[in-house]
């Protein structure tokens, strides 16, 4: 069985199809179509028209994680698909920011759209089986918070600030023939945490490959370096990545890993 997958909104522009600060992805498996995350505008339903696809054709659809350059495009998507629900990690809520010098910047889901769109929404737990073959999976990892704070993310709370642990974080994982692939748009827990989730959760299954942004534009050579370290050590044989990522790293990853590693941009279609 084929799985198609095709960038519909990253930053990487291409072939005249305009790209943005942001993350959609829509998966064509077992006849049912799904789209991850909708960008951060109204841009991923032109590219949509562009590729070939109707919004109202998508089945489900998934938020990989509760930031505005991959949820500002939700309402047009709820506006434009009257069948699909959105599946939400159950943490989820309008409470993600990052610090900036003195203050802290909202960076969160459209606010209020939790509640406008209530009926439509899928807040999950756990180890979701959203089809055949299809899993949203969870952060298992310990101490994420850590990352949070190295990252100047915090959550507001009613204990007050705290650092962003990634619980509104999910994989969207696909048993393809090549073995599972796994989808995190900004892999905010670590590219091999991520990995060794999957791995763990399904001992015996082969994890084929990686596609998502991996958060590294505001890395050090070095900590780039060890990432691709850490990839390398999971045995998986494909990352293809883009956004977050950004060139740089993107050059040092390819140069750490090679034909294993992918150049994300719009359009680009992947056939497992």
């Amino acid at each position: 069985m084929e799985t198609k997958i095709t960038i519909v909104v990253d930053n990487k522009s291409s072939d005249g199809i305009p790209g943005e600060w942001g993350l959609s992805i829509l998966v064509e498996y077992a006849g049912k179509r799904i789209l991850l995350d909708a960008g951060a505008s109204n841009l991923f339903l032109e590219n949509m028209k562009t590729l070939g696809f109707e919004v109202s054709d998508v089945d489900y659809a998934v938020l990989s994680h509760a930031h505005y350059d991959h949820a500002n495009g939700l309402p047009a998507f709820f506006e434009n698909n009257e069948k699909a629900k959105l599946y939400i990690r159950e943490h989820t809520d309008a409470d993600c920011y990052s610090k900036k010098v003195l203050f802290k910047k909202y960076i969160g889901i459209p606010r209020g759209m939790l509640k406008k769109y209530a009926d439509r929404i899928e807040s999950v737990s756990g180890d979701y089986k959203l089809m055949d073959g299809v899993w949203l999976i969870p952060h298992k990892t310990q101490g994420l918070e850590s990352i949070g704070k190295r990252e100047l993310m915090f959550r507001k709370t009613s204990r007050g600030w705290v650092p962003d642990d990634f619980s509104h974080e999910q994989s969207l994982v696909l048993d393809t023939d090549k073995g599972l692939v796994i989808l995190n748009s900004c892999s905010h827990g670590g590219a091999g945490n991520i990995i060794n989730e999957v791995k763990s959760t399904f001992p015996d299954k082969k994890v084929y490959g990686l596609i998502g942004g991996l958060h590294l534009f505001n890395k050090s050579e070095d900590e780039i370096k060890e990432v691709a370290g850490k990839i390398r050590d999971t045995g998986i044989e494909y990352i293809c990545t883009g956004h977050c990522t950004k060139e740089r790293a993107f050059g040092i990853l390819k140069e750490e890993l090679g034909d294993v590693v992918d150049q994300m941009k719009v359009g680009y279609r992947m056939v497992i």
